[in-house]
């Protein structure tokens, strides 16, 4: 018998497929109930995300933020409303997902309404773990972990894949008036605003890039140290969002840090050869440490 539990979980499965194609097939790898736990973890990130793009008015825009906050109230008291709040409520009884970690996703979101440059890394940084690193705690809760140091591993991971975010979608997020690049690094490399509002890459703006990329990759090479961490089932997950974002960042180098014009992405048939592979090495290593 199906039960509205299921149909909530079934929901927040066909929305995280619909929305997010990359994720919905590194969560394949886990096993049914973390799978459907991550469903609804993604899902609720999505309904808090599309909350505000209803509305160009900011003071809209924060109201209703301010009701995805209440919404999350009820469901940690156990009045979920709602398909995604409904099987949010489960996860967050199964896994003992922590508050914290879900309210920093909101406290995100509402950066985006109130904050649209960054003057240092500290600052973006800042974000960075709002949108991402606090996904990857709460992510960590249902894969499975016994070394507390997995939670650093977990932010660190986050703060990576956010950061590769921000640089392959530099021209995407100008189209809304938002600059993530930190104004400390814009001027350290002699680049200013104008000349990325200009969609020129200046020598200035690609030494400038190629700073970023080579951070990010320095907290991705920390973020790895989270996978032999995990419970052995759940390492195939964050191994293939690892390697998927590692190589946009390839592709962003090879694009000699040009990221305007067409958006760099990666194909297909790349993209699923690269799961395929990264998921049969995370098999190979859970059947040697048997």
């Amino acid at each position: 018998m199906t039960t509205d539990l299921d149909l909530a979980y079934e929901y927040c499965r066909r929305l995280t497929k619909e929305r997010a194609k990359n994720f919905y097939y590194a969560f394949i790898t886990l096993p049914a109930a973390k799978r459907r736990a991550i469903y609804a973890t993604y899902a609720f990130c999505r309904l808090c995300d599309d909350a505000t793009d209803d509305s160009d008015d900011p003071d809209v825009k924060l109201r209703l933020v301010e009701e995805q906050r209440e919404a999350l109230e009820m469901t940690c008291a156990g009045k979920p409303e709602g398909q995604v709040y409904l099987a949010l409520h489960d996860t967050i009884n199964s896994f003992g997902i922590p508050r914290d970690h879900l309210d920093e996703v909101i406290n995100g979101v509402e950066m985006d309404i109130t904050k649209s440059r960054y003057s240092t890394f500290e600052e973006l940084s800042e974000y960075c773990y709002r949108v991402a690193s606090a996904v990857g705690l709460v992510c960590i809760e249902i894969f499975g972990y016994t070394d507390p140091n997995a939670r650093q591993h977990a932010v660190d991971l986050g703060i990576a894949m956010q950061l590769t975010n921000i640089l392959r979608d530099v021209e995407e997020d100008l189209e809304r008036d938002r600059l993530y690049l930190p104004s400390e690094d814009l001027e350290r490399f002699g680049c200013s605003e104008d000349e990325i509002l200009q969609r020129r890459t200046s020598d200035g703006f690609r030494d400038m890039m190629r700073f970023q990329v080579e951070r990010a990759r320095d907290y991705f090479q920390r973020g790895k140290r989270l996978l032999p961490l995990l419970s052995p089932r759940s390492r195939a997950c964050p191994a293939v969002l690892h390697g998927l974002y590692s190589r946009l960042l390839d592709r962003i180098e090879a694009a000699d840090y040009n990221v305007f014009g067409k958006r760099i992405g990666l194909g297909t048939h790349e993209k699923l050869g690269l799961m395929a592979k990264l998921w049969l090495n995370a098999i190979v290593s859970r059947v040697r440490e048997r």
